[in-house]
């Protein structure tokens, strides 16, 4: 996979507006401020194809990318106490459509932020996503703000903290240093080859 060649398709707000599912989906999920958007533009090498905010809960569209026959989905990120019951009802509704409306989703990757336990909405996504079948990757971001040492007691506690965590492939990620970025895209080009026709 060219992962230069990546284009940005369109936003969706809503879930009568989402496209019919015509290939395989990625989506990246995981909670306000996570780091979902410096993840996707550092695995695509470009600034700005998902906008970067300071300010979490900016994300409130579905936005889908493309590269060649894969789809990713970037999805709106989930737990920020800020907005309003409109828009968490909006998000919810979205997020459930999304995952519910048969499309052909390959892998999620869940992002967590490796500095802190799961929060207890990251915790209801992984059982959603481990209830409802789905195969997905932990990304654990910002892993360069960590100590070795750090990291290693992290690691060891998401073994704990983290249900089914001895089955579940767990990546340290860093926007900043590039650590992960070669196995995210190794997981990718795997499901990319497995979609070709023989």
């Amino acid at each position: 996979m060219n992962f230069h060649n990546v284009t940005f398709e369109s936003s969706y707000g809503r879930l009568d507006q989402l496209p019919v599912s015509d290939m395989v989906e990625i989506a990246f999920a995981g909670r306000s401020n996570v780091g979902k958007s410096s993840m996707i533009n550092k695995i695509f090498n470009r600034k700005q194809l998902a906008r970067v905010s300071s300010m979490p809960g900016k994300t409130v569209t579905v936005n889908f990318f493309r590269v060649g026959d894969v789809r990713f989905a970037d999805l709106p990120g989930y737990g920020y106490a800020k907005v309003s019951k409109s828009e968490k009802q909006r998000w919810a509704k979205l997020m459930e459509g999304y995952f519910q409306s048969e499309r052909n989703i390959a892998l999620v990757f869940q992002l967590i932020d490796m500095r802190h336990p799961p929060t207890s909405d990251d915790l209801v996504m992984l059982d959603f996503l481990i209830d409802y079948g789905y195969p997905f990757v932990v990304v654990l971001t910002k892993c360069d703000k960590l100590s070795k040492k750090e990291r290693d007691a992290r690691m060891q506690a998401f073994m704990q903290e983290i249900p089914c965590a001895d089955q579940v492939t767990m990546i340290p990620f860093s926007a900043e240093t590039g650590e992960g970025v070669d196995a995210v895209k190794a997981i990718i080009e795997e499901l990319e080859e497995k979609d070709q026709p023989v």
